[in-house]
């Protein structure tokens, strides 16, 4: 079965950057697309970013050009390197497959303010 286990969140200023991971297990992990998925109390989980297996990436309108997602598949690991971010970016990620399955990790924390 394949588990996610999300990191890298915290409390940054506008126009700060972080880089968040997630670590999968479980067989077939790498032979999938992965995404990060961000959600805010009261609100839809909405998909951030995508990358296929063999490294195609997809972004939200909302984050073009300022997201990065990225895999290291011999490390079963995916990344987001978040720049420029607005206070608008603060919400739980976490990482799931494309299509979703039902397993989520307790996803990590990223808040923007001054």
């Amino acid at each position: 079965q394949v588990q996610f286990v999300e990191s890298g969140g915290g409390l940054v200023q506008p126009g700060g950057s972080l880089r968040l991971s997630c670590a999968g297990s479980g067989s077939g992990f790498i032979s999938y697309m992965v995404a990060w998925y961000r959600q805010v109390p009261g609100k839809q989980r909405e998909l951030v970013a995508r990358i296929s297996r063999g490294g195609t990436t997809n972004y939200a309108d909302s984050v073009k050009g300022r997201f990065t997602i990225s895999r290291d598949n011999a490390k079963k690991t995916v990344y987001l390197q978040m720049n420029t971010l607005k206070p608008e970016d603060t919400a739980v990620y976490y990482c799931n497959l494309v299509p979703t399955i039902d397993y989520w990790g307790q996803g990590t924390q990223v808040t923007v303010s001054s």
